[in-house]
């Protein structure tokens, strides 16, 4: 199933720490790739690219100058737009339609103001909650839900660096130890 994140409104310093977080989720939790606006950040596309170097995996990163233009494109090549918001339908009750259909997701998490064009533009407004909280808790909660909990397990082809879990202490793998596994 392809999951493309859209990412609204980044800001150069003020989102830097957050964008990398929500990025990470993404990644982690299943997503494929991560559409980004705001501002272009060249930091930012560097240090997602190290960490698919380092750990692995197929997700990228890219820069998209005009949100109605990607969304649009989308839903022409018949996709589905899914809006996080703390105003939208409770996940628990409609992620199995969303679930259920096939067409690519793409999932947006907002920024600083979310344009009222997206609420009305999205095929599903979620909430998660429907309380004040990250776009990046909601975020990894609506992947875990739509993955049903597979991608804890997912393998990251390419992977140079692998952890080895343990009760306590750090282990990480690296090199020709990660072709073994755990």
């Amino acid at each position: 199933m392809t999951v493309w994140i859209l990412r609204l409104g980044h800001r150069l310093i003020r989102d830097s720490r957050t964008s990398t977080h929500l990025l990470l989720v993404a990644r982690a939790f299943g997503a494929n790739k991560v559409l980004y606006t705001g501002r272009v950040d060249k930091a930012l596309e560097e240090k997602v690219q190290n960490i698919v170097d380092d750990w692995g995996g197929s997700f990228s990163i890219e820069y998209c100058s005009d949100w109605k233009i990607a969304v649009k494109e989308w839903k022409i090549k018949g996709g589905e737009i899914i809006h996080l918001t703390m105003y939208g339908l409770p996940i628990q009750k409609f992620i199995k339609k969303i679930r259920l259909s096939k067409k690519p997701k793409l999932v947006v998490v907002g920024g600083s103001k979310v344009p009222s064009e997206i609420y009305e533009i999205a095929n599903w407004n979620i909430s998660i909650t429907s309380q004040p909280h990250s776009e990046i808790a909601a975020l990894s909660v609506f992947l875990h839900e739509f993955f049903e909990g597979k991608e804890l397990i997912k393998s990251f082809d390419g992977a140079k660096m692998k952890i080895k879990p343990q009760k306590r202490g750090k282990k990480i793998i690296t090199n020709d130890e990660v072709k073994y596994p755990l």
